[in-house]
């Protein structure tokens, strides 16, 4: 009896021991837990305090300014807060209208905040798309038009990859490009590549896929504006009809003159559709684009496959250069218009001597025509 008596006090001394470590593990816990929430609490409070404190400036248009590789943290808040989508496509659902001095849509800001991300978070990627045509057809134009839509970057300068530094290879090629994210396009512009002989070629080992926009214009006044050009740089050059014929009075021209050839565009394009399918290919009017902006954009947006966020609201006319110029950003007090070189006043040519090339490229224009099926009117 006395040894079951201790047995039993022993065994309830144990139970009694294993309760009160139990109790006392799980108060130690709970109290630990406890004081971590609290100084998680405290810590995200600062944090929230610290950032409101620091109010990030105004996103306005760069103007086509290159802007800085660095993301800055305040960027980085704008583009991941909760105040939308974070996909750029759906950030241009809000369009605010612009006066008639300055624009400010959500693309513009948007679109920077997109290049700071990229310039961060993106890839340099080959271009999914190239503007490979024509000299003075409009590229210049095309290029700075389409790239303040927020998902395309563009580079700025003719790379001239195609048809003068293709031996570099595609590593140095794809080194010249813009960051992007995986949403946006990337685009170039080197507009020798249409008469360029490999540049299809080229383009196609590159990639099958890659869109192409080619700017077309009147060959006659594409001729004489590119005449203009080559004269403001060498103005001891002879005249534009000793070049242009090889012999005036038959009427024959000289087609070995780069600056006739270029526009016998159906020749170009037979080179062309060898390795590209004429829908992976989008003419752009040069007149129209002088006189219709927004629609030609718009169809090139629509060839993109990108949301129409480029509208009549970003264009005025400039009278003095007889070109649409961009409506100035908020930032600038000046509207964004193309270089001095661009909408300059063309050679006074004899009109003879136009006849004579408009019925010179007429039977290249029709079969050009029916070749893209569309009539662009040059006749």
């Amino acid at each position: 009896m006395a040894h079951r008596f201790l047995s039993s006090r022993s065994v309830s001394s144990t139970n009694r021991f294993s309760a009160r470590f139990a109790f006392i593990f799980t108060i130690s816990l709970s109290f630990t837990y406890l004081c971590y929430n609290i100084l998680f609490c405290c810590s995200t409070i600062m944090t929230n305090q610290s950032s409101d404190g620091k109010r990030c400036p105004s996103i306005h248009h760069a103007g086509g300014k290159k802007l800085p590789e660095k993301l800055s943290e305040c960027t980085l808040r704008m583009r991941f807060s909760g105040s939308g989508s974070s996909h750029p496509r759906n950030h241009s659902k809000h369009p605010v209208t612009p006066d008639s001095n300055s624009w400010s849509l959500p693309s513009t800001e948007f679109n920077l905040r997109n290049i700071s991300v990229a310039q961060r978070y993106g890839n340099k990627k080959l271009p999914n798309a190239l503007i490979v045509g024509v000299k003075k057809g409009g590229t210049r134009a095309v290029l700075e038009f389409i790239r303040i839509h927020p998902d395309v970057r563009a580079l700025g300068t003719e790379p001239h990859f195609f048809d003068r530094n293709y031996d570099r290879g595609l590593d140095w090629y794809r080194g010249l490009m813009p960051r992007t994210l995986d949403s946006q396009i990337t685009l170039e512009k080197t507009p020798s590549y249409f008469i360029t002989r490999e540049a299809p070629r080229r383009i196609s080992s590159m990639s099958h896929e890659t869109k192409l926009i080619v700017v077309v214009r009147n060959p006659v006044t594409r001729a004489i504006s590119d005449y203009t050009q080559t004269l403001s740089k060498k103005p001891d050059i002879p005249s534009f009809e000793d070049l242009a014929f090889k012999n005036r009075s038959l009427g024959l021209v000289d087609t070995s003159w780069n600056a006739i050839r270029i526009g016998m565009y159906i020749l170009h394009l037979e080179n062309w559709l060898q390795y590209f399918r004429l829908s992976q290919m989008h003419f752009v009017s040069g007149e129209r684009l002088i006189t219709d902006p927004a629609g030609e954009l718009g169809r090139v947006q629509d060839f993109l496959g990108l949301k129409r966020i480029i509208t009549d609201k970003h264009f005025y006319f400039n009278r003095t250069k007889g070109f649409p110029c961009l409506k100035k950003p908020e930032s600038s007090s000046q509207p964004r218009c193309l270089g001095k070189s661009k909408g300059r006043t063309h050679v006074q040519i004899d009109q003879e001597v136009i006849e004579l090339l408009q019925e010179f490229y007429r039977p290249f224009n029709v079969k050009f025509y029916e070749t893209v099926g569309h009539d662009f009117r040059w006749d």
